[in-house]
């Protein structure tokens, strides 16, 4: 497999912090023992626990207003997947990377499958584009494109949908994510109710067009760009377009794509109670679709997403198998620095939510004891599992510290050197 950072820079890194995590493992351990909780057990199912890489995310970021380009940042697909194996060698917690056509598009399938492989990457679902235009297409998505009024637009935005389907099947992929950003920005703009039939009509063909063993997901969002409506513009939309779909059809969620205080959670236990969950798409939000860092504003609300999530996982909820994945903008910060970080921060979630002693809680719970059943979740949230996570990596092969380690590889400056500077300042998200 090739490694894009060397192993003895990671050897060197760890063999620095290895007493010190042993000793600070043993103490949790015997912490935990106390509350007839097996370390082990919890450590194993982190280890096993992976949340897919966006390509786009491992490039700068932006926002409507301006675009301030890093350095070394990746040309193509072949670069970002470059990036994403890093990731993946230090923290061991991102096995797979989630394309978005036709930014990632090739001439070559074949080469790009190889590529990954080469790296030790999967491929996990597809992301379509048509919230933007694509040079030289025919038809512009200002007005929308699955719901728009013109039937040769919504028929580009289906075909483009199922170019993505074939592309994912040559790569080994089994989903297909649609986000659209259609809806209004004046009140009259739109019709609601011709534009969401609209966008079901063309969605049935996309469906269609799936394999027998991949899934379709729906993503909602409340606003932007269109900020007067949206077609699809919340978990009951999209819960319904689920049902109209067929058994295929499943609900992402996105943490930014609610209001402020929404109760995130909730709609996941609504979704994995009605077999409708998908997946995730992680990401941290103050004010609105802000794309942050996961974690990095609200780790108590990650936590609770994954207290259902876990919930779940132990009584064997029927058709529960969601998708993970992070969905990020980096303004400010090194993209492989922000996404290690948040490929911990959920693994830290889930560790800690395997920590919720669910029997007391249920007792609670059943009890009316608001108090201790709240108290039961904030025991579990408190606990430092670091070094849980820390073990899994190590013992797979990972960084104890993975962005100290990403520093003394000096993999930053290397790339700087090979490729380009950008000289893009323009808006936009990527």
């Amino acid at each position: 497999m090739t490694l894009m950072i060397k192993k003895d820079v990671i050897d060197a890194d760890n063999a620095a912090r290895l007493a010190d995590l042993k000793a600070d493992y043993d103490y949790l351990g015997a912490q935990l023992s106390r509350r007839d909780i097996d370390i082990g057990a919890i450590k194993e199912k982190v280890s096993t626990y992976g949340v897919a890489v966006p390509s786009w995310g491992v490039g700068t970021g932006g926002t409507r207003f301006a675009r301030f380009p890093g350095t070394g940042e990746p040309r193509n697909i072949f670069d970002k997947i470059e990036d994403c194996s890093v990731i993946q060698q230090l923290t061991r917690a991102t096995p797979t990377v989630s394309l978005h056509i036709p930014w990632d598009k090739v001439d070559d399938l074949k080469e790009l499958g190889e590529k990954g492989n080469a790296l030790g990457l999967g491929f996990d679902a597809m992301n379509s584009n048509t919230f933007s235009n694509a040079p030289d297409q025919a038809h512009s998505y200002k007005f929308g494109s699955l719901s728009h009024a013109d039937a040769a637009t919504r028929q580009q935005a289906v075909d483009h949908n199922l170019e993505c389907i074939e592309i994912g099947k040559a790569l080994g992929s089994k989903a297909l994510t649609v986000w659209i950003g259609d809806g209004s920005n004046f009140p009259g703009q739109s019709n609601f109710t011709r534009s969401f039939e609209r966008y079901l009509e063309a969605m049935k063909v996309i469906y269609k067009g799936l394999p027998d063993d991949w899934r379709i997901f729906t993503e909602h969002k409340m606003f932007e760009p269109a900020f007067y409506s949206t077609v699809v513009q919340d978990w009951g939309t999209n819960y319904l377009i689920a049902q109209e779909l067929g058994p295929k059809a499943y609900c992402l969620v996105d943490l930014g794509h609610h209001a402020p205080n929404v109760n995130i959670e909730m709609i996941v236990a609504r979704l994995i109670q009605f077999k409708k969950l998908g997946g995730f798409h992680f990401n941290d939000s103050k004010y609105g679709d802000d794309d942050l860092d996961t974690g990095s504003i609200d780790p108590y609300r990650l936590f609770l997403v994954f207290n259902e999530l876990v919930d779940a996982e132990t009584r064997n909820a029927e058709g529960f198998s969601p998708a993970h994945m992070l969905d990020q903008s980096h303004n400010v910060t090194d993209p492989i620095e922000s996404l290690m970080n948040s490929a911990m921060e959920v693994s830290r979630a889930y560790a800690q939510a395997l920590l919720v002693d669910r029997k007391a809680l249920e007792g609670y719970q059943d009890g009316n004891d608001a108090l201790m059943a709240t108290e039961t979740l904030k025991a579990a949230f408190r606990t430092h599992v670091e070094p849980i996570l820390a073990m899994a990596r190590y013992e797979a092969g990972g960084a104890i510290a993975p962005v100290a380690a990403y520093r003394a590889s000096g993999y930053r400056a290397k790339v700087s050197s090979e490729r380009p500077a950008s000289k893009s300042g323009g808006g936009g998200i990527v």
